[in-house]
């Protein structure tokens, strides 16, 4: 089973890509949702995240404005939440694994948007990098509801720059023409590591 890292930064257009995996028939597992999940009434994360930041859990889930605003800025509190939530997320990450396996899925794809900056290309076997030009990726950004340019830029701050993740890539798929040129780029890959033999490292862009 062919293990992919599908990683990008915020705005850069993972979602035209996970959407065509999934069509594809390519099971994907989605960081960002579990992380959802595990700060959802009942999850996992919601009574280790009320101790370590009071005043961020509401009717047994957590208030994730409150939270952004516990740790914005604030290095120690975001390694902080991020010893609590990573690894319950990682916990997720490998039951998905092994249900693929035990399904015969010959490919499947971590949708993990810190890849990088968290060493998670360690896990994987092929790191996909979705990228966009800046001014393409800001405007996408900006439209989102309660985006400020302060948040944006603590956002952008945290991950790697673009230009180091492309070239760490084994493949890039650039969404910044149309989202008819980037779910072509993902099937042209998907179909060549379909009928390819053992897979072999080195960027590819598509």
């Amino acid at each position: 089973m062919i293990v992919l890292g599908l990683t990008g930064g915020i705005g850069m257009g993972k979602s035209t890509a996970t959407a065509t995996l999934r069509r594809l028939g390519v099971p994907v597992f989605d960081a960002d949702a579990a992380v959802h999940r595990l700060q959802s009434k009942g999850g996992r994360a919601v009574v280790p995240i009320a101790a370590a930041f009071p005043g961020t859990v509401r009717d047994g889930r957590v208030d994730r404005e409150a939270l952004r605003r516990a740790v914005i800025g604030n290095t120690d509190a975001l390694r902080r939440l991020e010893r609590i939530v990573w690894p319950l997320v990682r916990d997720e990450e490998r039951r998905f694994l092994a249900q693929a396996r035990r399904s015969g899925a010959r490919i499947v794809a971590l949708d993990v948007p810190l890849l990088f900056e968290n060493g998670g290309q360690g896990r994987v076997d092929q790191v996909v990098v979705v990228s966009a030009p800046a001014a393409v990726q800001r405007a996408r950004v900006m439209r989102r509801p309660g985006m400020t340019a302060e948040r944006f830029a603590a956002i952008h701050a945290r991950q790697m720059p673009d230009a180091e993740k492309r070239r760490r890539a084994d493949h890039v798929v650039r969404t910044g023409l149309s989202r008819f040129f980037a779910q072509a780029a993902v099937r042209r890959m998907i179909k060549r590591m379909r009928g390819s033999a053992p897979r072999s490292r080195g960027r590819r862009a598509l």
